[in-house]
């Protein structure tokens, strides 16, 4: 028998075209013997298609509730955010992937690095800045330089600028804003940028991929170019000591608890140097290991990017589960958790 999925892609975000070409290596490497798939696209301008076809609102949401399961391929507002999790739950239906709850928060970098920071975890210094509010002196001289601008609530480094003299801070600020009126101010942290895969098991079981290191090339961090124009290189495994390795994925999974994530997770470290001068104060979360490499939590992504450029598949692929054995995982999961629900709201 057949599971019905929609893929559900595009959306009013800057990521549109991230998510475009997520829905596409999903949709080609979907087993169509087992899933019968229907793709539902939100233009740029919010309005809807399905199969290719126009569709209103009401619609869309008809078909999206007819289905077995959904599959959100979205990033970035309107899509990874909580707000199309919302509608999913609203609708009965299960879907892949985080919640309303854990999506909401993983999106909001600030919110995100409090409930770390709650846990135990290691996260850098930041600031944020509500619309038309500017970093104090005091705050510039805590921070010290460089610093990330950021939007708070904006994911693939869209609008992220590296400030390196105070002069430059002005027009980072204005690029961010143009994202998010939100905006995160946060201390440089030197270090290699190692990134985790989480994913969860139909049987509830949470385990962490091998270590992914990025080496940025042509570019002066990760931004977006490096992201999807070839611009890094990624190690996988990562050359790492066992130890840290296991430290770095022991990490991980704490912080998919601590966001109450369900499925998967994509969660950024940045693992200073051992000799490195870090002061604790500048820092939030649990003490350093002994040699004072205590991994830094740059971000997470509760949607991470599946285009064939990104590191979430590729890290599966390097643990031994090919692109369409993880969809399986991520889709069985989800209607595991769909009947564990419809169970116990008729018994607990």
């Amino acid at each position: 028998m057949t599971v019905r999925l929609a893929v559900l892609f595009g959306g009013r975000s800057g990521e549109h075209d991230v998510s475009r070409r997520s829905a596409e290596s999903i949709l080609a490497h979907l087993d169509r013997d087992t899933y019968d798939v229907t793709e539902v696209l939100i233009e740029r301008d919010g309005r809807w298609r399905v199969d290719g076809e126009p569709a209103t609102f009401a619609q869309a949401l008809r078909i999206l509730g007819n289905q077995d399961v959904v599959f959100p391929a979205l990033h970035g507002p309107y899509g990874e955010d909580g707000t199309v999790q919302s509608m999913l739950e609203w609708l009965g239906v299960a879907f892949v992937g985080n919640g309303v709850f854990a999506s909401a928060a993983g999106m909001d970098k600030p919110v995100t690095k409090k409930l770390l920071a709650a846990d135990g975890l290691r996260v850098a210094a930041g600031v944020t800045l509500r619309p038309d509010e500017e970093l104090s002196s005091r705050d510039q001289e805590r921070l010290g330089l460089p610093v990330f601008v950021k939007p708070a609530r904006a994911g693939s480094s869209l609008g992220v600028s590296k400030v390196e003299q105070w002069a430059q801070l002005p027009a980072a600020l204005r690029l961010a804003r143009e994202s998010d009126a939100k905006v995160l101010v946060e201390r440089a942290v030197s270090g290699r940028e190692i990134d985790v895969g989480v994913l969860q098991h139909p049987d509830g079981r949470v385990e962490a991929g091998p270590p992914l290191e990025i080496r940025v090339t042509d570019a002066a961090f990760f931004d977006y170019d490096a992201k999807y124009d070839g611009g890094a290189d990624f190690h996988i495994p990562a050359r790492l000591d066992p130890g840290i390795a296991r430290l770095l994925q022991g990490r991980a999974v704490q912080a998919f608890h601590a966001l109450g994530c369900r499925g998967l997770l994509r969660v950024d470290f940045f693992l200073p140097e051992p000799d490195a001068d870090h002061d604790r104060d500048h820092d939030h979360g649990t003490a350093w290991t002994g040699d004072g490499r205590e991994p830094v939590i740059n971000e997470v992504n509760t949607f991470p990017g599946f285009t064939a450029a990104s590191q979430y598949p590729q890290i599966w692929q390097r643990a031994g589960i090919d692109f369409p054995a993880l969809l399986d995982i991520l889709i069985q999961g989800a209607l595991h958790r769909d009947v564990a629900v419809s169970a116990c709201s008729r018994s607990c």
